[in-house]
């Protein structure tokens, strides 16, 4: 590709684009500058149906770079699918009527620095140009007092950062002119259970897709019936300001006709620490498996997720209720999440 890869993950996406050929849709989105002149590319590769008629999904990781196993998800992911396009005729005809989109390493300057923030020490899911309606915790929420602080949210006069309008620029050129999307990304470090959070993270109130949300949710119990995921609105747990799946699902609702449903894979790494207590004393055991099967297992955990969601949305016209039963599942979800 002609760049330095120091990062594994970024040589093993490398890999994984070489293997896919002329099958996928490769560009570099922005540069971020590394160690003595060095530079790291944002990817943004894409397979299946370009037309702007068919449904699309996006797949994303890497946005915090302590979190290296949301990158690590999502490019295990992008390989799974690249192997099965020699022989899976099914998969073949299923990219006729979707278009699947990955930035599995958004953040690569962090990844390689070993922080949450990017290099300029900005929190990439705080970056956003959007307030909390409410009070967020202290400092976790999103704060403008320093770089050298965790959650760092950028000076407030400042453009977003290069990585962030990166991923905007390309979730709204590939799924927000579609009738329906998802976005799903990936990532890890909070409680014992694994979590599929989605909007809002600025507000309690619900989102206008919420009975979408609601019909998603279901049709996966259906299919998984013992799944390990708990599904819930990000501000059940927190509120924060600044946060880019927010920004962008409010960017969506500009066009009523239209339904975008972002998601974020919230991967609980103190169940990692509780296996093997010593991570705790590791910045990367905190976010991440550290033994070698733990990893494998985590990426076979959530390929089946990863997998439904791609299947979902394109066949999205089975499922997405409309009149009495968009009703009945907007109860549901209010009944079940904003008592």
């Amino acid at each position: 590709m002609g760049f330095h890869s120091p990062l594994p993950e970024l040589s093993e996406l490398e890999d994984v684009i070489a293997l896919g050929g002329d099958r996928l849709e490769v560009r570099i989105v922005c540069e971020v500058a590394g160690e003595s002149g060095s530079r790291f590319p944002v990817y943004a590769i894409a397979l299946g149906n370009p037309d702007p008629a068919v449904p699309a999904i996006g797949f994303f990781g890497g946005v915090h770079g302590l979190e290296r196993i949301g990158a690590d998800v999502v490019i295990a992911y992008l390989r799974h699918l690249v192997m099965r396009l020699r022989w899976d005729s099914t998969l073949n005809r299923q990219l006729e009527s979707v278009r699947l989109v990955f930035m599995p390493l958004v953040n690569p300057g962090g990844m390689w620095l070993g922080t949450r923030a990017n290099p300029n020490g900005v929190d990439l899911m705080r970056n956003a140009p959007l307030d909390a309606e409410e009070h967020v915790p202290l400092l976790a929420g999103g704060q403008r007092i320093s770089s050298r602080l965790p959650w760092y949210r950028g000076h407030r006069d400042d453009p977003m950062e290069f990585e962030s309008q990166a991923l905007c620029r390309t979730v709204g050129a590939e799924l927000l002119t579609r009738d329906f999307s998802i976005a799903l990304d990936c990532h890890s470090g909070f409680g014992l259970r694994d979590r599929i959070w989605f909007p809002y993270a600025h507000t309690r109130k619900p989102l206008k897709h919420l009975a979408e949300m609601h019909a998603l949710k279901e049709i996966f119990r259906q299919a998984h019936t013992y799944h390990p995921y708990i599904f819930e609105p990000q501000s059940h747990q927190y509120l924060a300001h600044g946060d880019l799946w927010d920004y962008l699902h409010l960017r969506a609702c500009d066009a009523p006709e239209r339904v975008f449903l972002p998601l974020t894979l919230e991967m609980g790494a103190w169940l990692w620490i509780k296996k093997n207590p010593r991570q705790i004393f590791s910045r990367q055991g905190i976010f991440n498996p550290q033994i070698a099967h733990r990893q494998q297992r985590v990426l076979r955990r959530h390929l089946s997720f990863l997998d439904f969601l791609a299947r979902a949305a394109c066949s999205y016209r089975l499922w997405t209720p409309t009149g009495e039963e968009r009703d009945r599942h907007h109860a549901l979800a209010m009944a079940r999440w904003y008592q």
